[in-house]
C-alpha cells in the first residue's frame, strides 16, 4: 500500500500525541475561609482590602510622593523591567522559529583544475540564491518551545508586578518606621525637658535645705537616662532615613522636611479579606509560580519531541553562471527534504526527557508550596493585626492612666503627702507608657501593611 508524505506526517503526528505523557495541572485545595485572629473563620466577602488602589490605601500625600519616586527609581524595578523585556524577545524568537528561514548567498568562486598533466580547467562561478529553509513542527517541540517562551514571559511580568508590591510594602514599612523613631525622639526630647525642669527645682530645694541629696541625685539620674538614649535615637533615625532613601534610589536626604510627626489612627473595625480562592488570582507571586509550570511543563514536550526525527525542508532559488553577461539567464534552484535522527544515542534523549519531568515536579512542588505559604501568611496577617489593634488599645488606657497617676502624684508631693521619689517614678511609668503607645501603633500600621501585600494590594 502506498502513503503520500502528508498521510504518513498525519499518522506519525498521531502516534506522538499518543505517546506523551499527561502532565495536569497542580491542584491545590482551597480553604472555604480565612481564619481571623481568634481562629474563627472569616466569612467570604465580596470585596477584598487588597482592590483598594496602593495610591488610595496610602492617602498619606507625602509617602504616596515617596511612593511614586520609588517606582520611578528603584533599580531593582528597573532591572525586573528589563528582565520583562528579556523575556518578550526571546518569546518572539520562539515564535519565530515556527516560521521558515529565508537566507541571502553572494558568491565567487575561480576553480582551476588539472588531471592527469593535461590542460588546465578553468571553472569560475558567479552565485546570487536566496536559500530557504523549514523545520516541520513534526512532533510539536516548536510550539511547546513558543508555549514555554510565552509562560515564561508572562511569569517575568508577574515577577516584576510581584517586586513592585513587595517594593511598596517595604517603603511603607521603612516610612512609618522612621515616622515612628522620630515620634519617640519627640516624646523623650519632651521628657528631658520635663526632667530637666525637675533637676534644677530638686537643686534648689537641696541647696535650700528642703530635701536631701538623696532626691537631687535621683533626679539627677532620671534625666541622665532619658539624655543617654538621644544620640542612640538620632542614629537610628538617620539609619533608617538613608534606607529609605536607598529604596526610592536616592542620596541619603531629609525625605520630609518640616513635617509634624504624627500617626493617623483611623482605621476600620473590619478589613474584607476577600474570598480564598480568589487569591490565586490576585497575587502575582503565586501567578508567576503558575507560569514557570506551565514552562516547566512545555520544556517536558520539547524533551519528548527531541526523542523522534526532525523533518526539514528546503528549497534554494537563486542565479548561477560561469559568465557575469549572462548571469540573469541561467536560474538556479534546489530542492532537499531532510529527515534526520538520532539511532543510537545510549538513552541520552530519553534521560533529558526524565530530567524534564523531574523540573516540571519541582515545579509543581514551588507552585504547591507557594500556595500555602499565601495562605498562611494572609492569615498570620490577619491575626497580627488584630491582636495588635487590640494591645494599642491596652496601650494607650495605660498611658492615660499614667497621665492621671502624674498629675495626682505632683498634687500629693506639693501637699507634703507623697515623696519626691514617687513623683519621679510616676513620671517614669508615663514616659513608658508613651514610648509603648508609638511602638504599639507603629506594629499595627506594619500588621495592615503586610495584610494588604498577603492579600496581594499594591501591584497595579
Amino acid at each position: 500500500m502506498k502513503y503520500s508524505l502528508i498521510t504518513i506526517i498525519a499518522i506519525l503526528l498521531m502516534s506522538s500525541c499518543s505517546g506523551t505523557k499527561d502532565l495536569s495541572r497542580a491542584r491545590v485545595e482551597m480553604p472555604a475561609s480565612y481564619m481571623s485572629g481568634d481562629t474563627v473563620p472569616q466569612s467570604a466577602d465580596s470585596l477584598t482590602l487588597a482592590d483598594v488602589k496602593w495610591w488610595e490605601f496610602y492617602s498619606d500625600t507625602t509617602l504616596t510622593k515617596i511612593l511614586r519616586t520609588a517606582l520611578d527609581n528603584n533599580r531593582d524595578i528597573l532591572k525586573a523591567a528589563a528582565k520583562v523585556e528579556q523575556m518578550r524577545a526571546l518569546y518572539g524568537v520562539a515564535k519565530a522559529d515556527m516560521l521558515p528561514q529565508i537566507g541571502l548567498d553572494v558568491a565567487y568562486s575561480y576553480e582551476t583544475n588539472k588531471y592527469n598533466g593535461g590542460q588546465s580547467d578553468l571553472d569560475p562561478e558567479h552565485d546570487l540564491k536566496f536559500p530557504i529553509s523549514w523545520e516541520v513542527n513534526l512532533w510539536g517541540a516548536m510550539f511547546h518551545a513558543k508555549n514555554a517562551g510565552k509562560a515564561r514571559f508572562i511569569a517575568s511580568l508577574e515577577d516584576y508586578r510581584a517586586m513592585r508590591m513587595t517594593l511598596i510594602a517595604e517603603v511603607a514599612t521603612a516610612y512609618f518606621r522612621l515616622l515612628s523613631l522620630e515620634n519617640e525622639l519627640a516624646i523623650v526630647r519632651q521628657t528631658l525637658k520635663t526632667r530637666e525642669e525637675a533637676l534644677k527645682l530638686a537643686k534648689i530645694r537641696f541647696e535650700g535645705g528642703l530635701t536631701s541629696e538623696t532626691v537631687y541625685q535621683q533626679a539627677m539620674v532620671e534625666y541622665s537616662s532619658a539624655a543617654s538614649l538621644i544620640p542612640d535615637l538620632e542614629l537610628r533615625v538617620t539609619s533608617m532615613r538613608n534606607s529609605l532613601t536607598t529604596l526610592m534610589g536616592e542620596f541619603p536626604r531629609d525625605v520630609f522636611e518640616n513635617r509634624d510627626v504624627l500617626f493617623d489612627t483611623d482605621f476600620t473595625d473590619r478589613l474584607p479579606a476577600g474570598i480564598p480562592s480568589d487569591l490565586l488570582k490576585r497575587r502575582p507571586d503565586l501567578r508567576a509560580a503558575e507560569q514557570r509550570l506551565k514552562a516547566a511543563m512545555a520544556d517536558v514536550g520539547v524533551s519528548y519531541a527531541d526523542r523522534f526525527p526532525s523533518f526539514r525542508i528546503g528549497f534554494t532559488p537563486g542565479f548561477e553562471n560561469d559568465r557575469l553577461k549572462d548571469f540573469f539567464k541561467s536560474p538556479f534552484t534546489y530542492t532537499i527534504a531532510q529527515l534526520t535522527g538520532p539511532i543510537f544515542d545510549f538513552g541520552r534523549r530519553k534521560k533529558k526527557y526524565e530530567a524534564a519531568k523531574a523540573v516540571y515536579d519541582q515545579s509543581r512542588f514551588d507552585y504547591e508550596k507557594a500556595v500555602i505559604g499565601a495562605f498562611t501568611e494572609v492569615n498570620t496577617s490577619l491575626t497580627a493585626y488584630n491582636k495588635y489593634r487590640e494591645n494599642l488599645r491596652v496601650k494607650t488606657d495605660l498611658r492615660d492612666a499614667a497621665a492621671k497617676y502624674v498629675q495626682l502624684a505632683w498634687l500629693q508631693y506639693r501637699g507634703g503627702t507623697l515623696n519626691y521619689i514617687d513623683v519621679l517614678d510616676a513620671q517614669r511609668r508615663y514616659f513608658e507608657s508613651q514610648v509603648g503607645v508609638n511602638n504599639a501603633l507603629l506594629n499595627e500600621y506594619l500588621a495592615l501593611i503586610n495584610l494588604y501585600k498577603a492579600l496581594g494590594g499594591g501591584w497595579s
